[in-house]
């Protein structure tokens, strides 16, 4: 007859990798875009994690975002923008929406590094993707605020 002493540290050792993928992932906060009234069809998903930095890494997915030129009145760019506290806006980048660069499926993928922990992310339609300040009138896609840790 075979000995099973051996399986109650299996289950042991199988729990405790469970506990610690459930601790890693409940690490980071997940959020999706608002339906959007200029671009309806995109819809996306923010997720945000800390390093070990405590940086907040910032990851977007965003599906049917069609390409900022086609939107009435065109526009050069989508920019992405972290809101805080104090209610201020940061330029966190571009996402790259140029026909040449998209995909036929219209996806975009984005992700940052951000000091600065985020109270919701924007995603803005510009002429220029340098701007300091976002075009409030041409938010294509907003979050709801974030529940964030310290």
């Amino acid at each position: 007859m075979k000995s099973t002493k051996r399986f109650p540290f299996m289950s042991i050792a199988v729990l405790a990798g469970l506990i610690l993928v459930v601790t890693m992932s409940s690490c980071a906060v997940r959020s999706h875009f608002l339906t959007s009234s200029v671009v309806p069809a995109a819809q996306g998903t923010v997720e945000i994690k800390k390093d070990k930095n405590n940086n907040y890494v910032i990851k977007i997915e965003i599906s049917n975002l069609s390409p900022s030129t086609r939107l009435t009145p065109p526009r050069n760019a989508y920019v992405v923008w972290v809101v805080l506290d104090d209610n201020s806006s940061r330029n966190l980048g571009q996402i790259n929406s140029n026909e040449d660069f998209m995909p036929k499926n219209l996806n975009a993928s984005f992700e940052t590094l951000s000091s600065s922990k985020p109270v919701k992310i924007v995603i803005t339609a510009e002429n220029d993707p340098g701007v300091q300040y976002p075009s409030f009138p041409d938010v294509i896609l907003t979050t709801d605020y974030l529940n964030i840790k310290k």
